[in-house]
């Protein structure tokens, strides 16, 4: 922290867990259990400025039809309570990419950031720059403006992720997320 860096936290435990429970878990009974998990988090956050750090959350990065993933409303308030100054999550995963609207009712605490993934990392289609900025706009609309940044479902990996994903893919997916920054600002501010 003295040197200037950020934390970022990555926890896809919190929501990649809860499906893979045997015995399967009630919502109610998966979310005491992760309860204990944030509360020993925090504790280990303790003397960190929020301001320094971030909390990613992802359904896992496995192949296969995530059909039974926990749904965001189920673990938002938990993902909130994490002494973090912004809370990046996976977005344009198509799975979850319908749940920026339940930010109309989830109050994002003051003073933090959400960082919505606009791009994906598991597939090698290249977003169009139209469609990043729809998916920044949406989420401008509900947080506002002062209170996002764009960001990536989760990080580029070449190892176990998706070997498929090249370099050059990459880097055009990331192209299309700035270029998608600009249309949605123009679209914003004018």
């Amino acid at each position: 922290m003295d040197a200037g860096f950020l934390l970022q936290i990555d926890d896809q435990g919190l929501p990649d867990t809860w499906d893979m429970q045997v015995p399967a878990l009630s919502v109610e009974e998966y979310r005491k259990l992760a309860v204990i998990r944030i509360d020993a988090l925090n504790h280990a956050l303790d003397g960190i400025p929020e301001d320094r750090v971030r909390y990613h959350i992802c359904w896992g990065s496995w192949h296969g039809p995530h059909s039974t993933d926990i749904p965001l409303k189920e673990i938002v308030d938990l993902v909130l309570r994490v002494n973090a100054g912004g809370y990046s999550i996976e977005a344009a995963n198509p799975r979850h990419e319908h749940e920026w609207k339940l930010w109309e009712d989830v109050k994002l605490p003051e003073g933090k950031v959400l960082i919505p993934g606009v791009i994906s990392h598991s597939t090698n289609h290249i977003e169009h720059s139209e469609l990043v900025a729809q998916r920044i706009t949406n989420f401008a609309s509900v947080v506002g403006v002062e209170n996002l940044v764009a960001g990536t479902d989760c990080g580029f990996s070449q190892r176990a992720l998706n070997p498929r994903l090249h370099p050059s893919i990459v880097w055009a997916k990331l192209q299309a997320l700035s270029e998608g920054a600009k249309i949605a600002s123009k679209q914003i501010f004018g």
